[in-house]
């Protein structure tokens, strides 16, 4: 392997039945039909289009000096299936803000969160582990980044 390769280190650590499960939920999705039950709304935030259900996590990340380059809130397995992402997801830039607050996600929402490191760029990937989770990944990245800038007491001009 080239050591300028890029690298994707897993940083959570699920037991081996939940990724059983979550193949077996993948499979289920998949072979559903899927309706529209909701439109995807989304805002402008820092001149970026985003999902609103993360609007407010990224704004407390961007106040504790975590930059965020993209971010998807996904949807229940039932919303909008073509607009969407399956997961949930955000992508910090690794610095040390960062570092923190993935261990202290990782802490507080344990199973629920499927955390990866890019090596070769420097990249955080903070996704929703369970399929169908969506709303409340976002609700726990919330609660993390305001309890992560409380806690710390760590916030950057903005």
């Amino acid at each position: 392997m080239d050591l300028h390769e890029e690298q994707e280190v897993l940083l959570s650590q699920q037991p081996t039945h939940l990724w059983r499960r979550r193949k077996l939920e993948l499979m289920q999705w998949t072979e559903r039909e899927k309706q529209t039950v909701a439109a995807k709304r989304t805002e402008i935030w820092n001149d970026v289009e985003v999902d609103a259900e993360l609007v407010a996590a990224l704004t407390l990340l961007h106040r504790a000096g975590v930059r965020t380059e993209f971010s998807c809130a996904g949807v229940s397995p039932l919303d909008e299936p073509i607009d969407h992402s399956l997961y949930a997801y955000v992508t910090l830039v690794q610095n040390e803000a960062a570092d923190r607050f993935v261990n202290f996600a990782l802490s507080k929402m344990r199973s629920r969160l499927l955390a990866t490191l890019e090596t070769g760029t420097g990249r955080y990937d903070l996704s929703s582990f369970f399929i169908g989770h969506n709303r409340s990944f976002c609700w726990w990245m919330q609660y993390c980044a305001a309890h992560f800038t409380d806690r710390n007491d760590y916030s950057v001009a903005t």
